[in-house]
């Protein structure tokens, strides 16, 4: 009776299990892992078919040995068993033997590590790159600077794109389940692309299967290492460095576009760049402070602290909070160091961002506290000298005080500059004030 319980009990289970799979079912990736693969991605470049070759090579020798080895051990069982009336050989030793089974594993060895050598070599040579860039892993993000060839000065940030309502199990997963970002990398296609490697905080690694590319990227350390992709198309990597909670919220994604779509995008993104430069030294009015760092804070803020600044989980509101309508010092204090769980931005954004962004949370929602921070007191709060003032503030107040006040008067029109390009690259899994 228990044995036909168990079963029972057992048969629900798998049922449940299958409904479940059933329920969360999800198609291939584009670009990326398929469902229930077993084998390597297609690969696109001829690295990874390399190691593709290398792989089924080694596979194919192993499987020999596998079969080989333990034939001869089961058939030596089951042939030459006792009950059949065999008596085991009476020997101490066998020099011939002893030097086969020496002689003939080395030369294995051998014939294996040739070619996987010469791909090794192969996959270090980043010599004669047609681009170059970049690529500094954050927590936890990317971030890619183009740094030679086509494209030279571009430079923006990848975060995940993933709504939180998915990876908190309130909504069904997409097919680009934690494998979507912002900003992905571009690339011309047929064009051999060096990836230098760094980190800012933690050690990551920069993975894209189908290039068979992939590199640590270590603080205060510099590696690299090339592709030449083939074929144009989106494809679809990871981190594979444990680098913290978020270690599986930080996709890699790299856009291959034919020549032209590629020269197309570099002038858009060069156009971009010129048109909405930073000015640090400019005073902003209050209108194009709330405007950037609404973007800003939606690029970096917004996936901890909720669009709407009511927080959730160890990540505090900030809508009616002490930090954003008390002390300004404070608030500033804070951005530019962190505090607990929170990262300090003052390495990730600009003393324009900064001030942008502190500007909208102290402005924004029901935080009606009526200052603003100008990026020239940002600088001097990087610099040990933080701003005064506060929640009590006023748009008059400081006009001509320079840093040291908590707002400042509107610029003249001749002033105004456009918003930054910074801004519609820049992205953010981690936490901001």
């Amino acid at each position: 009776m228990k044995t036909i319980k168990r079963a029972l009990m057992g048969m629900l289970a798998c049922s449940g299990l299958l409904l479940a799979g059933a329920a969360h079912a999800v198609n291939d990736v584009p670009g990326g892992p398929a469902v229930n693969e077993l084998n390597f991605q297609p690969p696109v470049t001829k690295i990874a078919e390399e190691l593709y070759g290398l792989h089924t090579l080694m596979l194919i020798i192993c499987a020999v040995i596998f079969v080989g080895v333990f034939g001869v051990m089961f058939y030596s069982v089951i042939v030459h068993r006792k009950s059949k009336g065999h008596k085991p050989a009476n020997f101490h030793e066998s020099t011939t033997v002893e030097i086969i089974w020496t002689i003939v594993p080395f030369l294995i060895v051998v014939l294996m590590a040739l070619p996987a050598t010469k791909a090794v070599v192969a996959m270090k040579d980043t010599s004669n790159a047609d681009l170059t860039v970049k690529v500094t892993g954050y927590q936890w993000k990317w971030g890619y600077d183009y740094v030679k060839g086509p494209g030279e000065g571009i430079s923006f940030l990848s975060t995940l794109t993933t709504p939180r309502d998915e990876t908190n199990g309130r909504k069904p997963i997409s097919d680009t389940y934690l494998q979507e970002v912002d900003h992905p990398l571009v690339v011309p296609v047929n064009a051999k692309v060096r990836i230098i490697t760094t980190a800012q905080d933690v050690v990551h690694s920069w993975y894209v299967p189908a290039f068979g590319v992939k590199q640590d990227a270590i603080p205060g350390l510099v590696r690299d290492t090339w592709f030449k992709a083939e074929k144009v198309g989106t494809y679809r990597g990871f981190c594979t460095e444990l680098c913290g909670k978020d270690h599986a919220f930080m996709p890699v994604v790299v856009e291959v576009k034919s020549a032209d779509d590629y020269a197309k995008w570099v002038s858009g993104e060069q156009n971009k760049l010129s048109a909405a430069a930073d000015d640090p030294s400019k005073t902003y009015t209050m209108a194009e402070l709330t405007a950037r760092g609404e973007k800003v804070y939606a690029a970096n803020c917004a996936v901890c602290h909720q669009p709407n600044g009511k927080g959730g989980g160890p990540f505090p509101a900030l809508d009616g909070s002490k930090v954003a309508t008390g002390a300004l010092a404070d608030h500033v204090n804070i951005v530019l160091h962190g505090k607990g769980q929170m990262p300090p931005w003052a390495s990730s954004l600009n003393d324009v961002e900064i001030a942008a962004v502190v500007t909208y949370e102290r402005n924004a929602w029901s935080n009606h506290t009526n200052t603003m921070l100008q990026p020239k007191q940002v600088a001097d709060a990087r610099n040990g000298k933080l701003p005064e003032g506060g929640a009590a503030a006023t748009a008059g107040n400081g006009a001509g005080n320079g840093a040291g006040a908590a707002s400042v008067t509107a610029p003249s029109a001749q002033n105004s500059h456009g918003a930054d390009p910074k801004v519609a690259h820049r992205g953010e899994t981690g936490q901001a004030a």
